[in-house]
Parts: C-alpha cells; sequence; structure tokens
C-alpha cells in the first residue's frame, strides 16, 4: 500500500489531521460503522464527555484489530459530537492517539442535535492495509 497526504497548507498540522489523503495498491479497506462509548454488554455510557471520547478510541481499536487491520491505516475518521464546545477542551486525548499510532488521515467534524441515547461522542474510520 502506498499513502501520501496532500496538505497545500500547514495550519492543519496543528489540528492532527490532512487536507486528502491518497491510497494506491490496497490489499483490502475496512468501513467502521461509528463506535462511541457502548460497554462489551450493550449498556450505552452516561458519563461525561472526557470518558466517552476515551472509550470510543478504546471501542474503535478493538473494531480495527478483530478486524485484523492496524489503526495506523485509518486514512478518513468522522467525528460526530453532540457539542464541540464541551469535546474541544479533550481533542488532545484525540491527537494523543492520533501520534501514537502514527495515524495520517482525512478529518470530518460535525456537531449533530444528538447521538443514541446517552452518547456524547461518535467516531467513525476507514482503515486501509
Amino acid at each position: 500500500m502506498e499513502k501520501r497526504t496532500v496538505n497545500p497548507w500547514k495550519w492543519q498540522d496543528e489540528r492532527s489531521y490532512s487536507q486528502a489523503v491518497e491510497v494506491k495498491n490496497v490489499e483490502s479497506t475496512l468501513y467502521c460503522s461509528g463506535q462511541v462509548a457502548i460497554d462489551p454488554d450493550g449498556t450505552s455510557s452516561n458519563k461525561d464527555m472526557k470518558s466517552q471520547l476515551e472509550q470510543a478510541i478504546a471501542n474503535l481499536e478493538e473494531v480495527i484489530r478483530t478486524a485484523g487491520y492496524e489503526c495506523s491505516g485509518i486514512v478518513r475518521l468522522n467525528i460526530y459530537t453532540t457539542s464541540t464546545e464541551e469535546l474541544w477542551p479533550y481533542f488532545p486525548i484525540l491527537q494523543e492517539w492520533i501520534a501514537q499510532h502514527k495515524i495520517q488521515q482525512a478529518v470530518t467534524m460535525l456537531e449533530v442535535n444528538g447521538l443514541f441515547e446517552t452518547l456524547k461522542v461518535e467516531l467513525e474510520a476507514t482503515v486501509v492495509k
């Protein structure tokens, strides 16, 4: 697999994403459903944004690993949140995770009116290998 990022500017570097990611010679692609703070027994979290973000990241990692992929193969990450204002102070948690796995991804973040039950943040990814 060959991966190339396209960044006509520098400002996105501080925000831990790329303007575009080109991928060639892909062996396979994994399209992950949005992962949220739901326990293995199916219980939705009613905890704070920080806890929900950490659990959503852990659940996304679990799906990716279980499928036989690596987080470094994430090329697209969509972030849905019920409050960007509430999420923003914890954005460094996401940035540290991105740096830890050397992820180079295009990102879209959307604030939505609501998510399933009591959930506040959802992470949806496209992963290649």
